[in-house]
Formats: structure tokens, C-alpha cells, sequence
């Protein structure tokens, strides 16, 4: 039995309603930064392959992450299992983390050059 082994399968309705949240979260958060990045800095050009680049990767970190959460198989808050609702905010969240780690491991305070 592997590890995506449930009732309702790896790509059964909810699993499937998770990853798909996920993805959703994680695309949220990139687009966040975009337009915070676009508006925080003057003639910032807009590079349409960078743009897609950048969002499939956010959208592949907020699915691995919350499939990684759903994985994990322990209550959160009082909540039994990982519900779609909760898979974009973990989506969103998991961009937000790996932001963060790059900042505290880079000592830098942006993403993006000063």
C-alpha cells in the first residue's frame, strides 16, 4: 500500500478538490507578490514567460504543500481532515513560508534585487 492509498483514492473527489485548492493557494500568493512587486518598484517591465514560470511554481508549492499537510493525517484546530477551504489557505501559506525561509537564510529583505 503506498501513501496516497484511501478510500476515496489519489485522485478521488476530495483529494483531487485538495490538490486543486492547493494549487489555487499557492497561484493567490505568487499573484500577491507580482502586484506587490509591480507596484513597489518604478518601469518594471511585465515578462509574460517570467510571469507563467513564476505562477506554475507557486501553484506547485501550495499543492505539495498541502498535500503535504493532508499527509500528514493529524487534526489542526479542532478540524479531522484537510478540507479544500483549508488547502488554499495552506497553498497560500506555504509560498508565504519559503519566501520567508529565503529572507531569513539570504539575510536579505526581498525576494528581488535592491
Amino acid at each position: 500500500m503506498g501513501p496516497f492509498c484511501y478510500n476515496e483514492g489519489m485522485l478521488g473527489t476530495g483529494y483531487a478538490a485538495v490538490m486543486i485548492a492547493g494549487f489555487g493557494g499557492g497561484v493567490v500568493r505568487g499573484l500577491t507578490g507580482f502586484i506587490k512587486h509591480q507596484f513597489s518598484y518604478k518601469n518594471v517591465g511585465f515578462n509574460l514567460p517570467y510571469f507563467i514560470a513564476t505562477m506554475s511554481i507557486s501553484g506547485v508549492v501550495g499543492l505539495l504543500t498541502a498535500v503535504a499537510v493532508k499527509e500528514l493525517g493529524t487534526g489542526f484546530l479542532g478540524i479531522e481532515s484537510v478540507s479544500p477551504a483549508l488547502a488554499l489557505i495552506v497553498g497560500y501559506a506555504g509560498g508565504d513560508f519559503l519566501e520567508n525561509m529565503y529572507k531569513i537564510i539570504t539575510k536579505r529583505a526581498s525576494l528581488y534585487a535592491e
